[in-house]
């Protein structure tokens, strides 16, 4: 099993950035595929962006040339640089594992606080 911290999340005006960072523990991360999830208040939980264990990467239209993710196995860490934030980002922002035969993502986060101010 692995456990999933998130952290980064804040306050941000439009136009700005922030990187949250996805630390785990327990089971090595590198052998799972990592996933940035958001939400906002009543609206269906959304993928933003994964990670496969070889490094391919996946983005949601809705924040593809701002948004970067990226894997430190090193570290066991995953992170989610995004940057030319819109107030339409705003949401709370998961952490998510899978391993590589596994369909849906098993292990999530608590979740991290993304605001964005127009």
């Amino acid at each position: 099993q692995v456990q999933l911290v998130e952290s980064g999340g804040g306050l941000v005006q439009a136009g700005g950035s922030l990187r949250l960072s996805c630390a785990a523990s327990g089971r090595t991360s590198s052998s799972y595929a990592m996933g940035w999830f958001r939400q906002a208040p009543g609206k269906e939980r959304e993928r933003a962006a994964a990670i496969s264990t070889g490094g391919t990467t996946y983005y949601a239209d809705s924040v593809k040339g701002r948004f970067t993710i990226s894997r430190d196995n090193a570290k066991n860490t995953v992170y989610l640089q995004m940057n030319s934030l819109k107030p339409e980002d705003t949401a709370v922002y998961y952490c998510a594992a899978r391993l590589p035969y596994d369909v849906s993502y098993g292990y999530w986060g608590q979740g991290t606080q993304v605001t964005v101010s127009s």
